[in-house]
Formats: structure tokens, sequence, C-alpha cells
């Protein structure tokens, strides 16, 4: 009986992250990107003259991009990322050089400033700090809305890819398997072969899930998580379907 392993002690006042020396806690990307290679090598040495292979080689594709997390658009965060940091440390000197010279002219001078003049002074410094960090949080937030809206772009495509797959398995139904040919309406499969083009696109409907949970290990933003739950469920309800089919194949030839 092989021996169990030990739990991995950890402080009280560990963070929520999985320990470093935990393989189990974390979805692998790598691991992703062969398990989708695996089945583009599998299907396309069972049906070489079918287009199934080519959409999973689509999704290989996505899980590379995923991992790499390169591209024109993760550019253009970093360089927006930059750019705000700098304007925000421009606009704090800024206001805080403001204020420190209208200090140091009341100081200096405390006779030439009345009690009335401070009012308008006062005025103008709080509204300049208003905006000054109603700017700043623009600016702090800006890069996060626009990695928000790159990881979206590529759940969008996910999305899309999963009804691509559910197309290629939309009309392959039972009932044809009674038909010799593609032109009497037949599919050129048969029960056996139906049965795995089934089985392979619901591998690749569970695969395009994981790709889309890939962005759930590092974020915490309710927009991206809700697209990837969306994407989860999306995957499952048409696996389900296509499991549907499977059992009607099998008990046809039982």
């Amino acid at each position: 009986m092989p021996r169990l392993p030990t739990p991995i002690p950890r402080p009280d006042d560990h963070t929520d992250a999985p320990p470093d020396s935990s393989r189990f806690q974390r979805l692998d990307g790598a691991a992703v990107r062969r398990s989708a290679q695996s089945l583009q090598q599998r299907i396309s040495s069972r049906f070489p003259d079918r287009t199934l292979w080519e959409v999973c080689g689509e999704v290989v594709g996505i899980v590379d991009e995923i991992n790499a997390g390169s591209g024109i658009s993760r550019r253009r965060v970093r360089a927006a990322r930059v750019l705000s940091r700098l304007v925000m440390l421009l606009i704090a000197i800024f206001l805080g050089g403001a204020v420190a010279l209208a200090a140091v002219q009341v100081a200096t001078s405390p006779g030439a400033v009345g009690p009335l003049d401070l009012l308008p002074l006062i005025e103008t410094i709080i509204n300049d700090l208003v905006f000054g960090g109603i700017a700043v949080f623009f600016l702090f937030s800006l890069p996060e809305r626009m990695e928000r809206a790159r990881v979206l772009r590529i759940l969008h495509r996910l999305r899309s890819l999963a009804h691509v797959i559910d197309m290629h398995q939309l009309t392959k139904v039972p009932e044809r398997l009674e038909r010799a040919t593609r032109e009497e309406g037949g599919m050129d499969l048969d029960r056996a072969d139906l049965t795995r083009y089934l089985d392979f696109s619901t591998e690749m409907l569970s695969l395009v899930g994981k790709s889309a949970a890939l962005f759930a290990e590092d974020t915490t933003d309710g927009d991206v998580l809700d697209a990837v739950q969306g994407i989860e469920t999306l995957t499952s309800d048409m696996a389900r379907k296509v499991w549907q089919k499977i059992g009607i194949i099998q008990q046809q030839g039982a």
C-alpha cells in the first residue's frame, strides 16, 4: 500500500496562495498545452481528412498565447502602466508644489492675507486636491481596465471556439448512421468512428473550459471570473448534450 503524503505545515499568518512545494493546487498551463497538443495528434491520426484536428490546433494556439502572456495588447497594457505611473508622479509633484508655495506665501507674509482671503485659497486647494485625486485614481485603474479588456477579448475567442466545436458535432446525429454515403445524407462514419468523433469533441470542449480557467489563477476581477464561469458552464452543457448522443449510439449498438 503506498504511503500517504504528509500534509505540508503552514504558519498561521500564511497567504491564501498555494505553498511553493505544492503541485496540485494550481492549474498548470504547460500541462493544458500538452493535453491539447496530444489531443490534436490523436484526432489527426484518427480523422486526417476532417477539419476537427485543425480546430484543436486553434485551442493549442490560444493556450500558447495565454501561457506566453505576450502580444500587442499586452505590450500596450505595460506601456500604459508605465505612463500612468509617470503622470501620477507629475500630478503629485505639481499639487504638492502648489500647496507648498501657498503655505510658504501665507507663512512669510501673514499680514498680507486676511481671513477672508484664506477662504478662496483654501477652496482652490481643496478643489485641486479633489480633482487631482480623481485623476490619480483614473490613471491608477487605467492599466487594470485595459488588462481586463484584453482578457475578456481572449475569453470571447474561447467562447466562439466552443461554438465552432459544437457546430462540428451538431450534424453528427445517430440517425445518419443508417445512411451509407454522404450523397444519401450519411457521414462516412461507422458507429465506432462516430462515437470516437463525439468523444474527441467533448475533450476539446473540456480543454476550452480549462484554457479559460487559466485566467482565473491570478485574478480576483469579478468580470473576468464571471466570464470564465460562463465559458465553463457553456462547455459543460455542450459536452453533456454530446454525451447524450454517445449514449444513444451505445444503446443502438447493444
